[in-house]
């Protein structure tokens, strides 16, 4: 099988796989996956906000999904270990989620997106990009896009460090996508510099000595104070 042939059928298995666990363990927090495959079957980590949810009493829960992606997918020996998202507000899949419940439930999509927006921020990302596509208040299609932050669009820091989420959500006007762009905290730029570290230059003070201050005194003119006692001695005559 040559590579693009490969690729195409990875790309289209991760697809099928995370469509099923994004129903399945919707409530759960669902966070995405990563799947890896080893001769002795393949390991796929699952990202989520609840994980005692989604391995269940006693792992039945965990084990069930692990027959259902063997039986209905088709992978071989799935091994699915179960990883929680420490900080979901830096997750673009869990809050891509949020938003997407949030306009089911009756939400208006601006209040979503902007809520959403600053929940990422205050989380301490760089930058966010939240984007609505669809039919959101008629029939004719439209989009609306919230930016905070710094996102690059192109470049390897885009590709090393930007982290991105699709996910449709069904209304009465017809299907929107939302798709969330986080830059995490801890992403370094090349254009990036940092001065610290550097000696701190003190600024030199010029100092003024006695003698200068004292030069700077008006100075009686010889002769002076003689023709003032003259003119008070003629006055007096």
């Amino acid at each position: 099988m040559s590579a693009i042939k490969r690729f195409m059928k990875d790309s289209l298995e991760r697809l099928k796989v995370d469509e099923l666990l994004r129903k399945e363990l919707r409530d759960s927090g669902y966070g995405g996956i990563s799947i890896t495959r080893t001769p002795m079957g393949t390991q796929i980590a699952l990202y989520t906000m609840r994980p005692g949810r989604v391995i269940g009493k006693r792992g039945q829960n965990i084990k069930e999904l692990s027959e259902r992606l063997e039986k209905e997918l088709g992978i071989p020996n799935p091994q699915v270990a179960v990883v929680e998202v420490e900080v979901p507000e830096l997750d673009p899949y869990i809050m891509a989620s949020r938003i997407a419940m949030a306009i089911e439930r009756g939400v208006h999509y601006r209040r979503a997106i902007f809520w959403a927006a600053r929940r990422i921020m205050a989380a301490g990302a760089q930058g966010v990009e939240i984007v609505v596509k669809g039919k959101l208040r008629s029939n004719r299609s439209r989009y609306e896009v919230v930016r905070e932050g710094f996102i690059p669009k192109a470049g390897q820091p885009a590709l090393e460090h930007v982290r991105t989420a699709t996910i449709p959500v069904k209304l009465k006007l017809g299907v929107q996508g939302i798709t969330v762009t986080i830059v995490p905290p801890d992403a370094e730029f090349p254009d990036k510099i940092s001065l610290e570290g550097l000696p701190e230059m003190a600024e030199e003070e010029e100092e003024v000595s006695p003698t200068e201050e004292v030069g700077e005194a008006e100075e009686p003119v010889e002769g002076e104070g003689k023709e003032e006692e003259r003119d008070a001695d003629s006055e007096g005559a």
